[in-house]
């Protein structure tokens, strides 16, 4: 097995080092350790050879951990992430990216050892294999993109955003007919019959194209003046996470990784960069999904005292959904419980202000009536 050390501070790098040396496992054999305090010297060696194991520190000039891991996973979709930083806050984040693990500085033999330890029940349940063995799949959330058979992202080729458009509807419409009139009434409104009839043809074809230059498993079928996008053997992004989100196991110590990777795997809404007005209710679908899976992460968190990661979850809850009490509610409780009145009367006022300048009402009365409990509460001491 190969790995990778990344890290700006020299000392912590060979420290590091020195370290895995000693927590070697009997089931891991380290063929080669290499150490960067540049992180694009570590992009350029990861690019022209494999890797297994990337330790990357996450507070760094120019390029953060975080980052950069997303480039080299970009490279090679099988590489391992461990993710060593001095502060607590970053864990969310670091798992939210499925991070095999998360070390704290200083890094001690006996927690390094345990994390070799996962790699190797990691290695010998998942070996690496080809990546060339990945299947295809077209993603939608976030923006409207493919992960080809070697795990890399690839933007598609459109020459026209009607063509990307069009596409994007009948992926969301898959495997049903949707009539020429309703694509024309959608897409092109403004022209009339010959002209618009025209640019749907000229769109279809375009995308009919793409598909066969790609080799994607898809194909378009017409049939009664209506068109149809035909779904073989090939992901989409939005069932996979939905299937994943709907079968996963209760929350507990052992399954939180799970749960922790499958919120990974929701980068953005539906189409959310395209700001396609079809694709609201959508949005607005996914998201609630979305929500009800952080929401019972971080109840599950306040259950048992990890509360720096419930705030962490709730602060994400409510950057993701800004117009929505859920992630400001969670916090208010929280820093209640956790004795941080400032904190609490903070997240009202910041909530009332936002729905106020933004849709021109009022908290709920749940909420409203909470905060006046909580305030009558404090009020009495």
């Amino acid at each position: 097995m190969k790995a990778i050390i990344v890290d700006d501070e020299r000392l912590a790098l060979k420290k590091l080092e020195n370290l895995l040396a000693e927590a070697i496992e009997k089931d891991i054999q380290f063929e080669e350790i290499r150490t960067f305090q540049d992180p694009q010297a570590a992009i350029e060696a990861v690019r022209n050879e494999t890797f297994h194991l990337a330790f990357l520190d996450i507070e760094m000039p120019e390029i953060n951990g975080f980052e950069l891991a997303e480039k080299l996973m970009m490279l090679q979709p099988h590489l391992h992430i461990i993710f060593v930083t001095a502060y607590q806050e970053y864990a969310v984040k670091a798992f939210e990216m499925n991070a095999l693990d998360y070390l704290l500085k200083p890094v001690h033999v006996r927690r390094l050892t345990m994390t070799m330890q996962r790699v190797a029940k990691t290695m010998v349940s998942a070996p690496v294999g080809d990546s060339a063995t990945n299947q295809e799949m077209i993603c939608c959330l976030q923006n409207l993109h493919y992960i080809d058979q070697q795990g890399e992202v690839q933007f598609f080729p459109w020459k026209t955003l009607k063509a990307q458009e069009l596409f994007a509807y009948l992926v969301m419409n898959r495997n049903k007919t949707v009539s020429k009139q309703t694509l024309i009434d959608l897409l092109w409104p403004e022209y009339d019959t010959v002209r618009s009839t025209t640019q749907l043809h000229t769109a279809i074809y375009q995308i009919r194209k793409i598909i066969k230059n790609l080799g994607l498993d898809l194909e378009i079928k017409y049939k009664d003046e209506r068109y149809r996008l035909v779904w073989g053997d090939i992901k989409l992004d939005v069932e996979e996470w939905e299937n994943a989100v709907r079968d996963a196991p209760p929350i507990d110590s052992h399954t939180l990784r799970t749960h922790l990777s499958i919120m990974a795997k929701y980068p953005g809404g539906f189409l959310e960069e395209h700001s396609y007005l079809w694709a609201e209710y959508e949005q607005e679908r996914l998201q609630m999904i979305w929500l009800s899976h952080a929401s019972e992460i971080a109840e599950w968190y306040q259950s048992t005292e990890q509360f720096t990661e419930a705030i962490l979850l709730y602060q994400q809850i409510r950057e993701k959904l800004p117009g929505m009490e859920d992630g400001y509610f969670g916090l208010m409780k929280l820093y209640a419980m956790t004795n941080h009145p400032r904190e609490v009367t903070k997240q009202y006022q910041i909530l009332t202000e936002k729905l106020k300048e933004e849709f021109d009402v009022a908290p709920s009365k749940e909420l409203e009536q909470w905060y006046q409990q909580w305030k009558q509460g404090r009020d009495a001491r």
